[in-house]
């Protein structure tokens, strides 16, 4: 009833067969290469849309992950940039201390008297107290009315003392007076603080005394707190009283009042003028004016 052909057994061995000996001509003779050309020639588009998602999905994955990359190397940079600039800014402030220190220093080789920096601590300036703390106390031999000084000129005196701190009147205070003279003529009086950080009065010079705006009054040395011959200020405004009796004398402190970080305690070469006669600090040591021995001079 139903048509007989060869088992599935003889067709696969017979298809091996054929295989085999199709395999030796085309090794020998190459006589099928024209079909696999046609036949590569037809399925090759087949080919690419069978292999298109797998090169989609492949660029997805690298778009993905170069910008993951990317996002990290970003991130990475900013991160970096942020800590140079906090370096910079760090560097930028210790150029700037050094530079203030190193003015410090210049300074004092000029006074040829015994100086020690002290950081201040605190600052009060409004118009009724004009003063400052300075982390230095009497354990390192800072005394009552011990002169006070910048880079620039005097900014005041010790008032008040604790083994480790010690309060710093200003020149300006209101309470504060300060014998000076003019450097141009040697006329001496009186400097008084107005409680105005860049103002100083001169009010007991007579209205003919010679004294012009930009003198520079410097200390006088009497009193026996200042040594004598430190700047203070400059005459910026000079008037006649109405009364007749006394000029009208505005002079504007040198000092950086409202600015300085640092300032220089001073023992004077004076014995007069440091009754304790303190020792310098390790950090400090006398300052020896040059003789013209010293530098070639005759």
């Amino acid at each position: 009833m139903f048509e007989q052909g060869p088992s599935t057994t003889a067709r696969a061995l017979l298809a091996v067969i054929l295989s085999i000996v199709l395999l030796g001509v085309d090794q020998r003779m190459n006589h099928l290469e024209g079909v696999r050309a046609a036949l590569a020639t037809v399925t090759s588009p087949l080919v690419y849309l069978a292999s298109t998602p797998a090169r989609i999905i492949d660029s997805v994955s690298e778009t993905f992950s170069s910008r993951n990359q990317l996002e990290e190397q970003n991130r990475a940079l900013k991160e970096e940039n942020r800590k140079l600039r906090g370096r910079m800014l760090l560097f930028l402030a210790m150029e700037e201390e050094n530079i203030r220190l190193r003015g410090q220093l210049g300074a004092s080789l000029k006074l040829g008297d015994r100086v020690s920096l002290a950081e201040i601590a605190s600052v009060d300036l409004d118009p009724y107290h004009q003063q400052v703390a300075i982390n230095r106390g009497s354990m390192t031999g800072v005394f009552p009315g011990q002169a006070v000084v910048d880079a620039n000129a005097v900014m005041g005196q010790v008032t008040h003392v604790s083994p480790f701190t010690a309060t710093v009147l200003l020149i300006t205070d209101s309470r504060h007076s300060l014998p000076v003279r003019v450097l141009r003529n040697g006329l001496r009086t009186i400097a008084l603080g107005t409680g105005q950080i860049d103002r100083l009065e001169l009010p007991y010079v007579l209205p003919n005394a010679d004294i012009r705006v930009g003198d520079l009054l410097v200390t006088s040395g009497l009193g026996g707190h200042f040594p004598s011959d430190y700047p203070v200020a400059q005459v910026v405004a000079v008037s006649t009283s109405q009364s007749g009796l006394f000029g009208s004398i505005i002079a504007k402190p040198l000092a950086n009042l409202d600015r300085a970080r640092e300032v220089m305690l001073v023992w004077s070469m004076d014995a007069g003028m440091d009754p304790a006669q303190p020792e310098p600090e390790p950090d400090t040591a006398p300052v020896q004016a040059e003789s013209p021995a010293d530098t070639g001079e005759s």
